[in-house]
């Protein structure tokens, strides 16, 4: 068991509620989500495991991620937030990943998955994000994104243009986001949207709670 504690560490933001049956260890079931969202792919994280007698496929890894439905935190109240988008591509398909990120915190705030990218989604991206955080006084940081800017100024929100300085923040978490998406194709082959979405916006819960 002190192995385990050593590898597992604070996994407080880690909710098991939705455990029916504990067929493995609790202790063992967070250990896995951790490895799995920290670095390790699928298979190598089921070789984890083993190494402590338990034996599960990486379907069941995968579900014990997303059956528990993390969810990132609410009600910060950064005075900037760097505001961007990315393409992605998901089982050779191509995405539009939306993130709002606190530059002081390196906190990320929000984030979005969608099929396409338009002014009306940016504002309903933007919608969610107010009714989480206490945004509304802050400063959106953007790049020269004409739609960005449009939906901002639609919801009343203020934004400077900034190439670089405090909106490198967002640019290094989607470095980082593509890295973990390349890295974990096998999670998303013939996957559903809502299921890509759901295991980044478990990332973010990660990337939040180790940041």
């Amino acid at each position: 068991m002190a192995e385990i504690a050593r590898l597992s560490g604070c996994s407080s933001w880690i909710d098991l509620d939705f455990v029916e049956r504990e067929r493995t260890l609790r202790q063992l079931m967070e250990l896995g989500i951790r490895l799995h969202l920290s670095e390790l792919s699928l298979s190598n994280t089921v070789r984890e495991l083993d190494k402590f007698g338990v034996q599960r496929s990486r379907k069941a890894v995968h579900d014990w991620i997303h059956k528990c439905d993390l969810q990132s935190a609410t009600d910060a109240s950064p005075n900037h937030v760097a505001l961007d988008e990315t393409v992605i591509r998901i089982d050779n398909q191509q995405y539009w990943l939306y993130a709002a990120v606190a530059p002081k915190s390196n906190e990320l705030l929000h984030i979005r998955l969608f099929s396409t990218t338009t002014t009306a989604l940016t504002e309903l991206f933007l919608q969610e994000l107010i009714e989480k955080h206490d945004v509304e006084n802050a400063v959106f940081l953007v790049d020269g994104a004409k739609h960005l800017q449009t939906a901002l100024r639609r919801s009343g929100l203020r934004f400077r243009y900034e190439k670089h300085g405090n909106r490198n923040a967002a640019e290094r978490i989607f470095h980082e986001i593509k890295r973990r998406t390349s890295t974990f194709s096998n999670c998303f082959s013939h996957a559903k949207l809502s299921t890509a979405e759901s295991w980044h916006q478990t990332f973010a819960v990660w990337h939040n709670a180790t940041n």
